[in-house]
């Protein structure tokens, strides 16, 4: 996932009532609310870079949800511009083909209003998720690309461009994770963000998530120029690779075929 899935699963994130005392004596400020509250994410670096630990199991994750909420329609938000940010969007679109980094951008806000982190966090983790996937990245490594994609996040994040110590490991377990579908144990909510954008760009799985006009403002701004095609042509290219590869665990062919046979995106590819 590059623009697209970022951008989608940024919608899967929205500011409610669980913010706001639910008891009020006096009135309230909601902007001082608010700030207090991201103050408090911000201070805690296991809750400003999602490290939060949340079901495996997507299924578990979208259940747990105290009501289904319809998703709204949103438009493609850019984030907030920071050094580290800018850097790593430099970095991406120099080692990315454009496909790759059009599928990995990112957009937050619609069902699970208690997973708080840094945008800037998780646009990282988008922006990078797919770097191992790159021609030179393939042959660089006998390490399936999601391992030695971490990797290389790591070492550009931690060792090259200085970013905090939590932030570079965060980005890298979410990369490493991100294909890790299952149904025991645990993940970080960054993790599972990626999850879930990933199945939902790539599969067309839980099309529910994000409303038809958000996917058409997105596509419009990073449009997917072949991606179900691209994508399914890197799967088989590393499977053929490195037949150990971790891709292998989704199905040698049941994954990129899904890939290919993705619906909710064909009218967009």
């Amino acid at each position: 996932m590059a623009v697209t899935q970022c951008l989608f699963i940024l919608t899967l994130m929205t500011y409610t009532t669980d913010i706001i005392p639910s008891h009020q004596a006096q009135p309230y400020n909601f902007q001082t609310v608010y700030q207090n509250h991201q103050q408090s994410v911000m201070s805690d670096p296991v809750r400003r870079h999602g490290w939060t630990a949340v079901p495996r199991d997507a299924s578990v994750v979208l259940s747990s949800r105290d009501k289904f909420q319809e998703p709204t329609p949103r438009p493609v938000n850019a984030f907030e511009k920071t050094p580290l940010a800018d850097a790593v969007t430099a970095y991406a679109k120099q080692e990315l083909s454009e496909q790759t980094f059009n599928h990995s951008q990112a957009i937050r806000h619609d069902h699970f209003p208690s997973w708080q982190f840094s945008d800037e966090t998780y646009l990282l983790a988008c922006l990078l998720h797919d770097i191992g996937t790159t021609d030179k990245n393939l042959h660089a490594t006998m390490l399936s690309f999601e391992f030695y994609g971490g990797f290389l996040a790591l070492n550009l994040l931690q060792d090259e461009l200085g970013a905090p110590k939590e932030q570079a490991e965060s980005v890298t377990e979410a990369i490493i994770r991100h294909q890790d579908l299952g149904e025991s144990g645990k993940i970080t909510v960054l993790g599972q963000l990626l999850q879930l954008a990933t199945v939902f760009d790539n599969m067309g799985l839980h099309p529910d998530l994000v409303h038809k006009d958000t996917i058409e403002n997105v596509v419009k701004h990073y449009p997917r120029k072949g991606w179900s095609g691209c994508f399914a042509a890197t799967i088989r290219k590393e499977n053929a690779l490195k037949p150990w590869a971790h891709t292998t665990k989704l199905g040698e062919e049941d994954f990129p075929k899904g890939v290919e046979g993705n619906e909710l995106m064909a009218p967009y590819d």
